[in-house]
């Protein structure tokens, strides 16, 4: 049986794999997958990839492929979520700050430097037509620090998943004056090349499983409920978030990739466009 190391956020959109292991379905292609939880987010993955820490990431496409262009070892062999992610704009419950207007030239607080909260906080001050010379940053490494940030005004904004921060502004302690979707995809499945090159059919087999999970993760019955319990959420959001999301099961196209690349280009995010065969595996 191969073994073979994947790494994701322990998010709603990872539900499928979970899933998909615990009913043996990469077991009965001969496959021993195992699952790692990186509450950090992309940073953190970019450098388990660079460090063989794991051989797959469920990753965001900004931050994967500016590791990539950066010498990142790995390509994108999918597509895992099509629609973008939609990043909710936090302060503090308890603070001054109404609008997102209110955020300029403020501290932002991000999971780690080339993380997507700190990409996204460049996206979002293109949109707003800041000057991104003096920007701050705040490195609180999970959820949990920016909660003990924001609260305790080391920083002043903290920019991650709507939904899977919505229990914070329920409950009072964050509360939400914007949101930022992604102008692109906002998951794809990274492999580091060693694995791509040894591992081939194995990729393609672990794909060909989830792709069935994805297709079909929408039909399963209760599902709204399930991911409901499990995450922490009311079930109306979820059923909002569900609307609102779509699974892949297609390669990035060139065309793609190009789109993605011009806009990291134009927001300063990379200072080069890498190839497409630098960046993506067609598996």
């Amino acid at each position: 049986m191969k073994t073979i190391k994947i790494a994701g956020v322990p998010e709603h959109f990872n539900l499928p794999w979970h899933l998909a292991i615990s009913n043996n379905d990469f077991k009965k292609e001969n496959i021993d997958l195992q699952w790692t939880d990186v509450p950090e987010g992309t940073g953190k993955m970019n450098q388990m990839l660079r460090d063989s820490e794991t051989d797959i990431a469920v990753i965001l496409t900004e931050g994967i492929v500016k590791d990539i262009v950066a010498g990142n070892s790995s390509k994108i062999v999918q597509i895992y979520v099509e629609t973008p992610l939609i990043w909710g704009i936090h302060v503090a419950a308890n603070s001054n700050f109404i609008s997102i207007a209110d955020l300029e030239n403020k501290k932002v607080a991000i999971s780690r430097l080339g993380s997507g909260s700190q990409l996204m906080a460049f996206v979002n001050a293109h949109n707003q037509k800041w000057n991104i010379d003096n920007f701050q940053f705040e490195i609180v490494n999970t959820i949990d620090g920016a909660v003990k940030s924001l609260t305790g005004g080391t920083a002043d904004y903290f920019m991650w998943e709507r939904f899977m921060t919505k229990p914070l502004v329920d409950s009072g302690i964050f509360r939400r004056v914007g949101d930022c979707p992604t102008p692109w995809p906002s998951f794809v499945i990274a492999v580091r090349n060693e694995i791509i090159e040894n591992e081939f059919d194995t990729i393609a087999s672990i794909l060909k499983v989830i792709n069935k999970q994805t297709l079909n993760f929408k039909n399963i019955p209760n599902i709204d409920q399930i991911l409901a319990s499990k995450f922490n959420q009311k079930t109306n959001d979820i059923r909002e978030w569900l609307d609102l999301t779509d699974w892949s099961q297609n390669s990035l196209s060139q065309e793609m990739l190009n789109k993605i690349q011009n806009q990291l280009l134009e927001l300063k995010i990379i200072d080069k466009k890498g190839t497409f065969e630098e960046i993506v595996k067609i598996v």
